[in-house]
């Protein structure tokens, strides 16, 4: 057995090329899968030979680039794994079919250390809990209670219907904000490039001309000085306070949380995060409280599911309310961050005991919100940016031309 682990492990202290190869154990008459490296295939298979395997299919792994794993390639992976079981289809060979087929290769060699860890003996669930950068608690925990429970197709697909629906939402407001954000770089790129280059060459010729420019020309010259005089210094800075505010995000709470709460009370946008963030709560808790983990257990997957920094000590706060034999509602209301409407569903659910059921309600209520809310935003914003940057080129149009137009009427 340890043999054949070994073997299928991928050894980086060795230099040469990597192969794939499918073999059996000589010891437990186990049929393994892996990557080895070695110079070429005869060493390849000798190698295997020394490890207890005897070599039955060998083949050189294409060196193909590698693009880094992301959330949507594990949501594509999760529905299709999922569809492959319902289909009947024997978990270690959909596993193998998803895994070879997936067009990320970074996520084909992930999977495919997953599958040989699953086929050592290993837990689904724990084999999954090795990469935590790809699979958190929730989802760890969602496949060992379908494996426990024997329910393992039907939890797959929750899962699939929960990573589907989260990913949903984060796309729509990443596309929402991602027009004006990219409106905004271009119009600062727009003026910087007028403040230092286009600006200074008027200048000069009206100081040739040696007339006196109009009060708008002449505070619109005064700040293109600036400009010209701290322009690069302004770029370098803002490009090192926006580098310093990522790493300071991730590695300070103390800022994440004030960061996390400005963001929740932004005009607008603060709303619409906040709705985003109640819907994946509500669908967390209801996704693990249907599959059957216990309500304190649920909640400590959720805190780390929650998005934000404010959500998840309160999510901390409401399952240590719990665990000391308050309701859920009441631990809820206690924290000042779900609206009346999530309160009463999670009370409903309680009494009737449907809680999944309510809580599946409110979060397909707040995601139709958010969706609604992205709608109107987006309908809205697009003339807002026009009018705000026309009347700023505008103005820096007229101040250039102003004093022409003084010179013409004085020639007149």
């Amino acid at each position: 057995m340890n043999q054949a682990k070994a073997g299928s492990r991928l050894v980086r202290k060795d230099k040469g090329r990597r192969f794939n190869f499918e073999g059996k154990n000589t010891n437990t008459d186990q049929i393994v899968r892996g990557e080895v490296i070695a110079k070429d295939e005869e060493e390849a298979r000798k190698k295997l030979q020394r490890r207890g395997i005897r070599p039955l299919r060998v083949s050189k792994v294409k060196t193909v680039r590698k693009r880094r794993i992301t959330q949507g390639d594990i949501t594509v992976f999760t529905r299709q794994l999922a569809t492959m079981m319902k289909a009947g289809l024997p978990l270690m060979q959909a596993f193998e079919l998803v895994a070879r087929g997936h067009v990320n290769p970074a996520m084909t060699q992930l999977l495919m250390q997953v599958r040989a860890d699953v086929e050592q003996g290993s837990a689904l669930g724990k084999a999954f809990a090795k990469h935590p950068k790809y699979f958190d608690r929730f989802y760890c925990n969602l496949i060992s209670a379908g494996e426990t429970g024997g329910v393992l197709e039907s939890l797959l697909d929750k899962l699939a219907v929960y990573k589907e629906k989260t990913q949903a939402i984060k796309k729509k407001i990443k596309s929402v904000l991602a027009y004006p954000i990219a409106i905004i770089v271009v119009a600062v790129a727009l003026i910087m490039v007028m403040m230092m280059f286009v600006l200074p060459a008027f200048k000069k010729v009206y100081g040739n001309m040696g007339a006196e420019l109009p009060w708008l020309t002449q505070i619109v010259m005064n700040i293109s000085d600036f400009f010209v005089r701290y322009g690069w210094a302004m770029i370098i800075g803002m490009i090192v306070l926006v580098f310093v505010l990522y790493k300071t995000h991730q590695r300070s709470p103390g800022f994440q949380k004030r960061a996390d709460g400005l963001l929740l009370r932004l005009p607008i946008f603060g709303a619409i995060v906040r709705k985003a963030i109640i819907a994946r709560w509500s669908r967390t808790t209801a996704t693990l409280f249907a599959a059957g983990v216990p309500l304190v257990e649920a909640l400590d997957s959720v805190a780390g599911a929650a998005g934000n920094i404010l959500y998840e000590e309160a999510t901390q706060d409401i399952r240590s309310k719990v665990t000391q034999g308050l309701s859920l509602t009441s631990s809820m209301q206690g924290t000042d961050m779900f609206p009346n409407m999530v309160l009463q569903m999670a009370s409903i659910g309680e009494e009737s005991g449907s809680l999944d059921d309510m809580l599946n309600k409110a979060a397909e209520f707040y995601e139709d919100e958010v969706d609604n809310s992205i709608a109107q935003l987006s309908s809205l914003m697009e003339p807002v940016i026009m009018v705000v940057l026309g009347v700023i080129i505008g103005v820096l149009l007229v101040a250039m031309y102003l004093p022409l137009f003084n010179l013409g009427s004085v020639v007149g």
